[in-house]
């Protein structure tokens, strides 16, 4: 009886798999929508609301950014494709462990920006200076920080702030307003996440295919044959000439 029953469970846990299909997961605008990967799942529904992530290499192919990783959140199923958004950033451990060494002093910063789509993302920054610095002076490379991150980040999109975060253009512009109280050695957006979400852009639907004709357009009418070219002309028929018998 035993034997029975565990045959019977065996052949619902295979069929269960049978009705899984398989989804791709698509990036946000902001990387093109390219495929970062696929998952499965019985129901639709249960899709919206899972993260999955990404390091920053797979979604630019730039090597030197493999030590970041993206949180991408599933909001919206429409065929067979996930889309995401972006709901926060990370380094790897080991990589914020290489830059903080010794005689260096390592200044943090947690700073709440809202851009100009209605989106609220922390973000924290981190500068490590060339020597050991005074506390007066990280409480000006933190004034420094907190200015300088509201401004960039307000005056674009969360694609934008996304954009120069992961480049590294924003860590460019923190090392030079620093740079007046102090020599810096490194600046890095070691960590970002997403407090409130604000205007999502709609997905694009796919473009039909240029072969499918328009519903209620009729079709184009057919080319005309080609002209067939004129007969060329008959030759002369070659004229007898007899010869007169000699007498």
């Amino acid at each position: 009886m035993a034997e029975k029953k565990t045959r019977t469970t065996a052949k619902k846990v295979k069929d269960k798999w049978k009705s899984k299909s398989w989804y791709s997961i698509l990036a946000p605008d902001m990387f093109n929508r390219m495929t970062i990967g696929e998952t499965l799942t019985d129901d639709p529904a249960k899709l919206p609301g899972r993260i999955t992530q990404a390091t920053a290499q797979d979604l630019t192919g730039d090597f030197s950014k493999m030590h970041i990783k993206l949180m991408l959140k599933a909001f919206d199923v429409r065929g067979n494709e996930i889309f995401t958004q972006f709901v926060g950033h990370d380094m790897t451990s080991d990589y914020i462990r290489r830059l903080t060494r010794r005689k260096r002093t390592r200044t943090d910063s947690v700073i709440e920006v809202i851009t100009k789509d209605n989106w609220k993302v922390r973000v924290k920054p981190m500068v490590i200076t060339d020597r050991r610095i005074q506390s007066a002076k990280q409480t000006a490379i933190r004034a420094i920080m907190v200015r300088t991150v509201k401004e960039i980040g307000g005056r674009g999109t969360i694609g934008d702030l996304v954009r120069v975060m992961i480049s590294g253009e924003l860590s460019k512009e923190i090392a030079q307003a620093c740079k007046k109280v102090q020599p810096i050695s490194r600046v890095e957006i070691r960590k970002s996440e997403v407090i409130r979400m604000g205007t999502i852009p709609e997905p694009s639907p796919p473009a039909p295919p240029p072969e499918a004709a328009a519903e209620g357009e009729a079709p184009a009418p057919p080319p005309p044959p080609p002209e067939t070219p004129p007969p060329p002309p008959e030759p002369a028929p070659e004229e007898i000439i007899e010869e007169e018998p000699e007498s």
